[in-house]
């Protein structure tokens, strides 16, 4: 077997091995499991090393300096080595509500890079979404739902698409999920003003698998006689019907939030995301969100208004394995939970696992 031989704390596949091994043998795993296990020369113990897999990130608009909204193949290339070098092997490049045009456009520029299998797949966020609840998303480029539009977005580039966000209350939503299940794209409610019934309802239409965009965040509040998406998509997530997404990053959520979700719904339907902008792993200042500014000061992206003033967060600036390590040390998650809730569960949320999320040996060749 030949490639390297890693000892440490093993924790994949929710569970943790305080003395584990991974060798590689390949491109592939060979071994993974507790050191006790491997049959080769074993390494020196290494107690403070962390194994974990590659982790899974499936809402991201770029970062180190650059953008997926808005930069060309260099910039993009650059966001995707920025995550890379922080143990993001699975990335999705999210896109903002723009003009019709300026999707097409980034679509085809983004095709290729998931043709190579540089990126896992594009989401699109919008622009189908409630301008009650858009967030940092241009108000003009918000449509109401067009299936015919999403149609042809979605065979303009085959394949490309692997996610998209939409508010369940918009008229003809429901038609909206059907193209998107017909070309394999999993839909994500999200940017949502409806109340608890619309969404139980849609959740019970929509089929599986199926997610939520940034739990609480651009949605209409959880109050006791007024429930709304929150409520529903909690409750939907513990009968197993869905996938909620958390940014853990200490901006969007409090800690209790965060241990609160992971309580109710468990980690195997919880997906930790970044959400993370241009600014992620840089400095604050002025940067680009699709065609709106944003400000970054102490870390937190704005919405920057032309009096100097700022407006609604604008994404993150964190890296996925800042959230995980956020995720345990603040909200008190344990380890394996936060590890699942960054690699297996988003990873079979796309229709990846077992072969990416998971820390597992390649299966021995069958000969006939």
């Amino acid at each position: 077997m030949t490639g390297p031989v890693l000892r440490g704390r093993l924790v994949s596949g929710g569970r943790v091995v305080d003395d584990g091994l991974v060798a590689v043998a390949g491109e592939q795993i060979g071994y993974a499991g507790p050191a006790a296990g491997w049959d080769g020369e074993l390494p020196p113990v290494a107690p403070d090393r962390l194994l974990l897999p590659g982790l899974v990130d499936v809402h991201c608009h770029g970062g180190g300096g650059a953008s997926f909204p808005d930069d060309d193949l260099a910039g993009v290339a650059t966001a995707i080595a920025a995550h890379r070098r922080h143990g993001t092997t699975t990335l999705v490049a999210s896109l903002v509500s723009a003009p019709v045009d300026v999707l097409r456009t980034r679509l085809e520029l983004l095709a290729p890079l998931v043709a190579a299998r540089e990126l896992a797949g594009v989401h699109l966020e919008g622009p189908f979404l409630s301008p009650d609840q858009r967030g940092a998303h241009d108000p003009g480029a918000l449509l109401p739902a067009d299936p015919d539009l999403l149609r042809e977005l979605l065979t303009g580039a085959p394949g490309t698409v692997v996610s998209m966000t939409l508010a369940p209350e918009l008229p003809r939503a429901g038609e909206l999920v059907e193209v998107l299940r017909a070309h394999g794209v999993l839909p994500s409610f999200g940017h949502t003003d409806a109340d608890a019934a619309t969404v139980t309802a849609a959740v019970a239409a929509a089929g599986r698998p199926l997610s939520a965009t940034h739990l609480f965040n651009a949605m209409a509040p959880f109050a006791s006689r007024a429930p709304g998406p929150v409520a529903a998509c909690l409750a939907a997530a513990a009968r197993r019907e869905l996938v909620v997404e958390l940014i853990a990053d200490g901006v969007h959520l409090a800690p209790e939030t965060v241990a609160a979700v992971f309580d109710l719904a468990g980690a195997d339907q919880v997906a930790l995301v970044t959400d993370a902008m241009a600014a992620a792993g840089m400095a604050d200042g002025d940067y680009q969100l699709g065609a709106l500014p944003v400000r970054v000061a102490g870390g937190t992206a704005r919405l920057a208004g032309p009096d100097g003033g700022t407006g609604a967060i604008a994404g993150g600036t964190a890296r996925l394995v800042d959230v995980v390590r956020r995720t345990v040390r603040q909200a008190g998650v344990p380890l394996a939970d936060a590890v699942t809730a960054a690699t297996r569960t988003p990873a079979r949320l796309l229709g990846l696992a077992p072969q990416v999320g998971e820390l597992t040996p390649a299966p021995a060749p069958t000969c006939w």
